[in-house]
């Protein structure tokens, strides 16, 4: 620590001088010193090296006079304010941070735990509450790791609450800080308050051991997320290998993390019913928890810090379907974040792909999933997010592998509610349009089987009707497209993609339920036909050539390109016309 400047502020040396001996008027006294560190706080640049070296003379003149103090008299003065003023010199160089940190040190050597727990935490909150210069957050982070240390009860109680600030803190400061050496100190620190919980779990034992080490597990999880949020990959393994060394200890399996058993269980002891709380701190825990094993993935370093051998957890997922679809559900997370990086997402791609396979025998129908479909409908939709937004080419092709074999994995009698699901929530037409595709091309899979095996697929299709795509919900979805719930035809360009989808969808039934002489899905009936022909086809005729005509005779390229987009659909949607005419002529 830097000695007693050769050259004191005489400001200084006098605010500290009447300090001592302010018997009579303490607060002013104090008052006056807070009012002149924060004049000189405010004047302080870390570019300047003028203001850096004024701040760096009066912290370590400060730091001087609390040293030699032992009047506990002064410290109980001073404390409320004090840390509180000094650590806005925290962003101001590395040697006033090592000053502010000093300071603060003596306070909690000469002050009850109890007292400076409520003090740091104070500060960390008003000071974010104030938008103060973020250099604050570090030596104030750097105080509750030692508070930590000092606390002799109430373990569990104190440092809950302590989280509540330390996690608003730093997700506040990390969305707005974009100095990344900054941000790195801030979570050097933040991994520090990690090993203090960790040592104070050590010296505890019953049930408040149990407690305040799954507090830990969900402190280190958060904060996994948060840094995977807030750095490139390159610069989180240094981070994931510190966190990952505490997985062993708060009882972490990579198997409980992917399938998010782990998290339930501690979340249960230490959250149970205080919504506020998950809220306020632990909101990312399972998305930590799924990147934790995506990082086993990526780096065989982080795996080994863990103690977990990630083939033995794949092999698990493979043959285990219900664990499997927990991981997609704990992976959607991942994918449907806006803030993790995409390196992350490929890293998660490439794990699903991993464990697909395995010795599992064909679910049984008539089983009830209903429950296990929305995590499964999550996974899919976030999987969707990666297919659209990507700008690797190899990426999207292989997230839209995972999601077929995914949706490959769900029974057939919840696949299509699925599909329906995906369609009606998707606001792109392109996607829409794929999901159309999709559900076409199971259809004329079940198609080729039954004819493939005709009586035998008869019988089960009678005995299990759910698990077939050929039903009148077909119908639904493609006037979900042709005649929006919101009424009137849809709206071009934007709804290009999925009209046509539904087009080739509608063209698709009609023939194949003609040509088999069924009508599965009612589309044969007379009903059905004039619905079609006059409140899907007519209006939808109507528009499009409304704007093939007023395109037409224009030859711009805005003109040229709409004709061609428009030529597609206007030749689907002609042969669905005729088609249907032909039927309706049949019915007479």
């Amino acid at each position: 620590m830097a000695d007693q400047p050769e050259q004191s502020s005489p400001v200084l040396q006098q605010l500290l001088l009447s300090l001592s001996q302010s018997a009579d008027q303490p607060e002013s006294s104090v008052s006056d010193l807070i009012d002149f560190l924060a004049s000189i706080s405010a004047q302080s640049d870390p570019g300047n090296q003028d203001s850096e070296a004024t701040a760096f003379k009066t912290l370590t003149q400060l730091h001087h006079f609390i040293s030699s103090q032992s009047d506990q008299a002064i410290f109980d003065q001073l404390q409320f304010e004090l840390p509180k003023a000094v650590s806005e010199f925290g962003g101001v160089s590395g040697r006033c941070l090592e000053v502010v940190e000093s300071i603060i040190d003596r306070f909690i050597s000469m002050c009850g735990a109890r007292d400076m727990l409520a003090v740091l935490g104070e500060a960390l909150d008003s000071l974010n509450k104030k938008g103060a210069d973020y250099g604050y957050v570090v030596p104030l982070l750097s105080g509750l790791s030692k508070v930590f240390l000092s606390l002799q009860r109430h373990h569990f109680e104190q440092v809950k609450q302590a989280t509540r600030i330390i996690f608003k803190v730093l997700k506040g400061v990390s969305s707005e800080l974009e100095d990344e050496a900054e941000l790195q100190k801030m979570f050097d620190r933040a991994g520090g308050i990690a090993n203090s919980i960790h040592a104070v779990c050590m010296k505890l034992e019953g049930g408040v051991y149990e407690k305040l080490s799954a507090l830990l597990g969900l402190y280190v999880l958060e904060i996994v997320a948060l840094v995977s949020m807030n750095f490139e990959a390159s610069c989180s393994q240094a981070f994931l290998l510190q966190l990952s060394n505490f997985f062993p200890f708060c009882g972490f399996s990579y198997l409980g993390l992917i399938t998010g058993s782990d998290v339930d269980k501690i979340s249960r002891i230490v959250i149970g019913d205080d919504k506020d709380l998950y809220v306020d701190c632990f909101l990312d825990v399972k998305c930590g928890a799924s990147v934790s094993v995506i990082w086993g993935q990526a780096s065989n370093e982080v795996a080994v810090a863990a103690h977990e051998d990630l083939t033995v957890v794949k092999n698990e997922l493979q043959n285990n379907q219900t664990k499997r679809w927990q991981a997609f559900g704990m992976l959607k997370h991942i994918l449907a974040s806006v803030t993790l990086p995409w390196e992350l997402k490929k890293h998660a791609i490439d794990f699903l792909h991993s464990i697909r396979g395995g010795n599992i025998s064909p679910c049984d129908e008539q089983s009830d999933f209903s429950t296990d479909m929305p995590g499964l409908f999550a996974a899919l939709q976030a999987i969707q997010m990666v297919i659209m937004y990507t700008a690797d080419t190899q990426l999207r092709k292989n997230a839209f592998d995972a999601f077929k074999w995914i949706l490959a994995d769900i029974p057939t009698c919840h696949r299509f509610d699925i599909l329906k699901a995906l369609i009606t929530k998707s606001d792109s037409s392109s996607m829409i349009a794929i999901l159309f595709d999709i559900v076409k091309g199971e259809m004329h899979k079940e198609s080729c089987e039954k004819m493939g095996n005709d009586e035998v697929l008869r019988e089960e299709h009678n005995a299990h009707p759910r698990s077939s795509l050929w039903t009148a919900s077909i119908l639904e979805l493609v006037e979900f497209i042709l005649r929006p719930p919101k009424g009137g035809p849809p709206s071009f360009p934007e709804h290009t993609d999925s009209v046509l989808s539904a087009l080739n969808l509608y063209r698709y039934v009609l023939i194949a339920e003609s040509r088999g002489k069924t009508n599965y899905t009612g589309v044969l009936s007379r009903s059905n036909l004039q619905k079609a022909y006059n409140e899907w086809l007519l209006p939808l005729r109507t528009v499009v050539t409304g704007i093939v005509a007023k395109n037409k005779n224009e030859s711009d390229e805005l003109a040229v390109g709409t004709l061609c987009t428009f030529n597609p659909v206007e030749l689907v949607l002609y042969r669905c016309i005729e088609l249907v005419e032909e039927k309706l002529k049949e019915c007479t």
